[in-house]
């Protein structure tokens, strides 16, 4: 691991310093082979039974640091928030969001439609990555070095902060969804698998933005009925 200063206007305890060397271990490593253009990737919403995927793709410059990142699945909705506008206003990072929706969803499946959420952050960006770090699968670029971390999110700064991105992104979409379709209790759940969701098909059968293709929702269940958007 590259041994590096704190920063003098880095406020943190010695631990948490060692925390963010660790961090960003895989970024100065990428650094020490020569690439400049490092960008984390990672979407979110694969598993929800409703609305889009949504991925992002982010290039944190050496020697910036955000305390207290980490895996947005770890964090509380307000860390989050809070990590995502130090984040997304910081002058020098780069980012970029891209989001595919249900319906697309069900036509490619979700592993596929991951995929095209994160070709679409990445056909956004200011700079073409040369190296790519990757939360947890094979991701296929016709240009840049992949590099695959399992659990890349609580690995990475730049993944944790492009899956801090995609999350809050993807929750404030879900949150605008629950204004009109407020008996599913969208900002809840945010779509996801919960037994109030589940409760809720039950009663109300799925509304336009269930995935079809996951079940409880598939489209042949003549007991759900269909609540088109208005």
């Amino acid at each position: 691991m590259v041994t590096l200063k704190r920063p003098k206007s880095l406020k943190v305890s010695a631990k948490e310093w060692k925390r963010l060397l660790v961090l960003n271990q895989y970024e100065n490593d990428a650094r020490a082979k020569g690439f400049q253009h490092i960008f984390g990737l990672d979407e979110a919403g694969r598993g929800p039974l409703a609305g889009p995927v949504v991925a992002s793709a982010c290039m944190i410059p050496e020697g910036v640091y955000f305390p207290e990142i980490d895996d947005s699945k770890k964090l509380t909705a307000a860390q989050r928030e809070n990590l995502f506008e130090l984040i997304t206003t910081h002058p020098d990072v780069l980012f970029s969001i891209g989001i595919i929706s249900h319906t697309d969803i069900d036509r490619i499946n979700i592993y596929q439609a991951s995929i095209e959420a994160m070709l679409a952050a990445l056909s956004k960006l200011e700079k073409v990555p040369d190296c790519l770090l990757v939360d947890g699968m094979n991701f296929p670029h016709p240009a840049a070095t992949c590099v695959k971390i399992i659990k890349g999110d609580s690995l990475s700064q730049s993944i944790a902060a492009a899956s801090i991105i995609a999350k809050v992104t993807r929750d404030r979409i879900m949150i605008e969804y629950h204004g009109q379709w407020p008996q599913y209790g969208f900002d809840r759940h945010k779509g996801y698998s919960t037994s109030f969701h589940i409760d809720a098909i039950k009663t109300h059968g799925i509304c336009d933005i269930h995935r079809l293709s996951f079940a409880p929702c598939q489209k042949n269940d003549q007991q759900l009925l269909l609540f088109p958007i208005e």
